[in-house]
């Protein structure tokens, strides 16, 4: 699978590795002040038997490459395993320290500026990486133009926007939005079984201290069955949309600091 949008970006296998020269990638930077680079961060964790491990990777990439080929940014490779804990009683899954996490992207923003891009959205797709909110915070407090999208809001405008009818705290996992995602932007990687695995657990309190395992067998925790191709393709296009005002607020200079 490969193409380019209007912001240029050339992808590779998949959608996921951006097939970019660095004659691409200084012929996009040239002009545009400051160049804002976007980050995809995944996960490697359990969706139950129908999403593959990978999903959170494929749906942050999904989310950014929307993003590329509607705005001059810079597309990097996505971050592939995180912080994903809460899943470790299922096979396959991987992850990550906080602490890790942390360093990468702190590094992978350092070594931008080195280069020239002064500015990084980071695009999470697996809400478990809560520290990924900390490394915002503490970049903006030092005046680095870092952002980290989409946030809650984002995604219930898509939510609405899309029809999807389970509300953010019911579709916490491998449920209607990222069933959708994928069969949008990856139906080639969507397993039959999806149709019939709905799983409801809205009081999850103690889920940071006993684990997924805790509150779901199957590992799913939303409504999979209401996903479709169709809310897939709205729910990205609505996030595009989103994305226009924190590429605003990362080109225009107003960090935490500067108002300070």
């Amino acid at each position: 699978m490969s193409g380019s949008g209007a912001g240029g970006t050339m992808y590779g296998t998949w959608g996921l590795l951006p097939a970019d020269t660095t004659e691409d990638v200084r012929a996009r930077g040239a002009g545009v002040s400051p160049q804002v680079a976007v980050l995809p961060v995944g996960s490697f964790e359990q969706h139950g038997a129908y999403l593959p491990l990978a999903t959170d990777t494929l749906v942050a990439c999904a989310i950014a490459r929307e993003i590329a080929a509607a705005h001059p940014v810079h597309l990097l490779p996505p971050v592939t395993v995180s912080c994903s804990h809460e899943h470790a009683a299922w096979p396959g899954t991987v992850s990550i320290s906080s602490v890790t996490l942390h360093a990468v992207v702190r590094d992978i923003a350092a070594s931008l500026r080195r280069s020239g891009v002064e500015a990084l959205v980071v695009v999470n797709g697996h809400g478990g990486n809560y520290v990924l909110g900390n490394v915002v915070q503490e970049a903006s407090a030092r005046g680095e133009r870092m952002a980290l999208f989409p946030a809650a809001e984002d995604w219930e405008e898509a939510r609405v926007r899309a029809g999807v009818a389970t509300s953010l705290l019911t579709d916490m996992h491998a449920g209607e939005i990222e069933t959708s995602i994928l069969l949008h932007a990856h139906p080639e990687y969507v397993r039959p079984g999806y149709e019939s695995a709905d799983f409801t657990a809205d009081d999850r309190r103690h889920l940071l201290t006993v684990g997924m395992s805790a509150y779901t067998e199957s590992g799913v925790i939303g409504r999979p069955s209401l996903g479709s191709a169709e809310k897939g393709r709205e729910l990205l296009a609505s996030l595009v949309e989103s994305f226009g005002a924190y590429l605003e607020l990362v080109t225009s200079g107003e960090t935490d600091s500067s108002r300070a």
